[in-house]
């Protein structure tokens, strides 16, 4: 059992880990792949640059050595395959965070219970103190 950095009494009950590093060190390849595929795709940078690849695409495409004629069936068939990958990986994003949601409640509601037990137990001894001090006031008078 740990010491208070203050006394030499053992710390009971409140967790002392850092909660979110031990949390980090266990993710699996693909959950660590899916947070880094949904931190860009869900940034501006991804959206200017596929802004721009769609441009360049339609004036690529409008010259007279076209590969991918005017309603870009290509470009709308790469456009529906990429809107499906991006379905999938945010839900599993969403599912893991979800859980790390979840984890971090329990976690925060063990600490505050934790707290709340040694809050009680230092009103305990704030009331045996002030019992102490009345006794000691009462012997003095």
């Amino acid at each position: 059992m740990e010491t208070s950095p203050t006394t030499d009494r053992p710390r009971r009950g409140r967790p002392l880990t850092n909660w979110h590093k031990e949390v980090t060190d266990r993710l699996t390849l693909g959950d660590r792949a899916a947070d880094r595929l949904r931190n860009s795709m869900g940034s501006w940078f991804f959206v200017g640059g596929f802004f721009v690849f769609m441009i360049i695409w339609a004036v690529l495409n409008s010259l007279p050595f076209h590969w991918d004629a005017y309603p870009f069936i290509l470009l709308n068939l790469f456009l529906s395959m990429l809107a499906g990958v991006q379905g999938a990986i945010l839900l599993i994003s969403a599912k893991r965070q979800d859980a790390i949601a979840a984890a971090l409640a329990e976690h925060d509601f063990n600490t505050n219970v934790a707290a709340k037990a040694e809050i009680e137990e230092l009103i305990k001894i704030s009331r045996e103190q002030l019992e102490l001090l009345k006794a000691l006031h009462d012997l003095k008078s």
